[in-house]
């Protein structure tokens, strides 16, 4: 676990933060009536407002002492940096002087917002940045709402976030609670009224939680971070495979896919002669045939500093047409943010220096690299 030193924000409690039945007893105590509190968090919300100040169906001396009293988020945007491709990469500060990044993806007509659900990762995925020193804390749930909000005040007045991958830093399912409140919020009406069909949640696998995501009666997407097609191979790329395996992980996605009636994606990181072979492929093909689910292969990006490599498009190519010949559902994630090291853990090591660690060469010998 990282020790930080960073700064702190500031002493004044956020408003989000704050318990609501706190703030109405606060606006009590200023002789307000009680639907201040929404009048605030509609402004917050839906209104994007960057001050009290302008909150202006407020009285001035309301907003005056809301800014003495209160901070409008608890976390800041300490770095952004903008891709040729118009993707943005932001590194938030949490009030504690922590660190977590969220990205925004732009396609035509979609906003798509990648968020964190960790400081740091536990999961230890060789090839992750994100993991490198391991996981530091949960974020609570208004830490997370706070990261769309963020990204969400950046967009033109035009322009909203259409999308949530919930793919970013952390293994969402080891904070599952805090982020289905944070989420609650995203799809409230009252909230930034996103469609619960267009978030995705990704895992390593916990199966436990991935039931209890299943029975938490929303439309989430599911996608499994799978990368390899036998348990001996996953051991090696994702350590805590060894302790649960591929078997009680699939049996919990066809749980998700049979309650919900929705999808189950299979992310897949290739990377060069590690998992990208051809009887890699035809592995995968033995695992999920009779599945109804997708394939979504990711061409890895370099990480400085991580013994990984892009596969050739040539070994690429032959890996999807294996698949597709065997008439599984495949895509190939498009690349967004590359001059930007958009993969989620690379600006938060390089603000913090943090070292890289010394992925197992077991993985490189007995993958043939």
């Amino acid at each position: 676990m990282e020790t930080l030193t960073l700064p702190l924000i500031a002493s004044t409690q956020s408003y989000l933060e704050t318990p609501s039945d706190q703030l109405r007893a606060w606006f009590a105590d200023q002789g307000e009536p009680a639907m201040r509190h929404k009048q605030v968090r509609r402004w917050l919300l839906m209104g994007r407002a960057s001050s009290f100040a302008l909150m202006t169906d407020l009285p001035r001396g309301l907003r005056e002492r809301l800014d003495e009293r209160f901070r409008l988020f608890s976390s800041r945007v300490d770095r952004a940096m903008v891709s040729n491709d118009g993707t943005e990469k932001l590194l938030i500060r949490l009030a504690d002087g922590n660190l977590v990044e969220c990205v925004l993806l732009k396609e035509a007509d979609r906003r798509t917002v990648c968020i964190s659900t960790q400081v740091g990762c536990g999961m230890g995925c060789v090839f992750c940045a994100s993991g490198i020193g391991g996981v530091v804390r949960n974020l609570s749930t208004t830490e997370i709402l706070e990261q769309l909000l963020h990204v969400r005040n950046r967009l033109p007045a035009d322009e909203r976030l259409s999308h949530v991958v919930v793919m970013g830093m952390g293994e969402p399912m080891a904070n599952l609670e805090p982020l289905l409140e944070a989420l609650d919020v995203a799809c409230s009406p009252e909230g930034l009224g996103m469609s619960a069909r267009h978030i995705h949640i990704s895992t390593v696998g916990l199966p436990a939680k991935m039931r209890r995501l299943a029975d938490a009666g929303k439309q989430y997407h599911l996608a499994v971070s799978l990368h390899a097609p036998t348990d001996a191979l996953r051991n090696q790329i994702v350590p805590t495979n060894d302790k649960v395996g591929l078997a009680a992980i699939l049996e919990a996605a066809d749980y998700f896919q049979a309650t919900t009636g929705r999808q189950v994606t299979y992310e897949y990181v290739l990377l060069r002669g590690v998992n990208d072979r051809a009887e890699d492929a035809s592995g995968l093909v033995q695992l999920l045939r009779g599945r109804q689910g997708h394939i979504n292969l990711i061409p890895f990006n370099d990480v400085a500093g991580l013994p990984f490599r892009r596969l050739a498009q040539d070994s690429l190519v032959a890996f999807v047409e294996i698949l597709r010949s065997a008439r599984l559902s495949v895509t190939v994630r498009k690349r967004h943010g590359a001059d930007i090291d958009a993969a989620c853990g690379q600006l938060r090591r390089e603000a913090l220096a943090a070292p890289l660690g010394n992925p197992s060469a077991e993985l490189h010998s007995a993958a043939g690299v």
